[in-house]
């Protein structure tokens, strides 16, 4: 099998799996009420099963209906996703990234984050991170 990745998934696909990675687990019924303009039932369970193909979930038997749940970690969901963007629109640039979320005038920190951040790029100085 081979391993999951961010860019195989469609636009669709990706808001099911936010919603496993939001809900821990959930039925197709309950992914399909969480959807936006959600498609057919059997659509949703289309769309888990080949989620399941790709290796992005999983599901456990429950009763009589199947729970789904995602196999990858969220930690490493996450990295795996900010490397994507990343490269997709800052060059590889972590820097670029930044600046770009630290210039987006929705971006209101608080000094306690502000000093959190401070701290970060210092132990990234002291590590060579």
């Amino acid at each position: 099998m081979k391993t999951p990745s961010h860019i195989e998934l469609s636009r669709r696909e990706r808001q099911i799996v936010d919603i496993l990675y939001s809900n821990g687990r959930s039925t197709a019924a309950e992914v399909q009420n969480a959807l936006p303009d959600p498609p057919s039932y059997s659509a949703v369970r289309a769309m888990l099963r080949i989620l399941e193909e790709k290796g992005h979930v999983r599901h456990e038997q429950d009763g009589p209906r199947y729970v789904y749940l995602p196999t990858v970690a969220r930690d490493n969901a996450k990295r795996s996703a900010m490397r994507h963007m990343l490269r997709t629109f800052f060059d590889g640039s972590t820097e670029q990234a930044i600046s770009a979320l630290l210039d987006d005038a929705s971006t209101n920190l608080s000094e306690a984050e502000l000093d959190r951040l401070a701290r970060m790029i210092n132990q990234a100085r002291r590590t060579g991170a």
